[in-house]
């Protein structure tokens, strides 16, 4: 009997491997439903998408350009935005980096930089000191970027980074948030497909992607569509 129930487990186990996919992923494998969804800020049949991530995070520097690569693709479907993880707290200089970067408007432009300084160049952006030093070597003005790492806006921000971490139950990166409620990463996606190796697994991260936006629309439009009224019979 006891061998039998081993069997059983095993067959299982086999099982659940076997029906793992990134183009077919499923919730509490590939991805999680947050408990409590959160708001977006899209309107219409747009998507949001967030990446949690920390400018020193291999792994992170490592999914980027898939990233990239698939936002691109994704064009008009989706709204993305990131959120950087306060390793240190509320005054967390890479967080402060990002926002001032953010409110000026220049995100995407100086993320690929700011990764390359940390992973390539092997520099130390982690003190403002050193970001302060660094940021007009980059053909940014230093006075118009202290006056937004100063602003109101990106110390409010700043300073409650920390809740949107604790909203979206978030405790690593990279992750990503599609639709404020369906929550995967590199490391779900590689554990729930063990066939998948470094090489591979950040593709896959593109894949699962494009199915929760499918996903996230699909859910979207049967909210949007009106309710069909059932005809009653005609009393006799």
């Amino acid at each position: 009997m006891r061998f039998l129930r081993i069997a059983l487990a095993v067959a299982s186990l086999v099982a659940t491997t076997a029906i793992a996919s990134p183009t077919d992923p499923k919730n509490g494998a590939e991805f999680v439903t947050l408990s409590s969804p959160q708001p977006t800020k899209t309107v219409g049949k747009k998507v949001e998408v967030i990446e949690f991530f920390m400018y020193h995070c291999p792994a992170c520097n490592a999914l980027e350009p898939h990233l990239a690569d698939w936002v691109k693709k994704q064009g008009d479907n989706i709204v993305f935005r990131r959120v950087h993880f306060p390793v240190t707290g509320p005054s967390d200089p890479e967080a402060h980096l990002h926002l001032t970067l953010e409110a000026m408007g220049k995100s995407e432009e100086m993320n690929p930089k700011v990764f390359r300084a940390f992973h390539v160049e092997r520099l130390r952006l982690n003190k403002d000191d050193a970001i302060l030093d660094w940021v007009p070597k980059q053909g940014i003005d230093k006075a118009k970027f202290l006056e937004y790492w100063n602003s109101f806006g990106v110390l409010t921000k700043l300073k409650g980074a920390q809740q949107v971490m604790s909203n979206y139950k978030i405790d690593g990166a990279p992750t990503l948030v599609i639709d404020g409620k369906y929550l995967t990463s590199p490391a779900a996606i590689g554990g729930a497909n063990p066939g998948l190796n470094n090489a591979n697994v950040y593709p896959a991260v593109q894949q699962v992607l494009d199915a929760l936006v499918t996903k996230a629309q699909n859910e979207k439009a049967s909210a949007a569509a009106p309710a069909k009224t059932v005809a009653k019979p005609a009393g006799k």
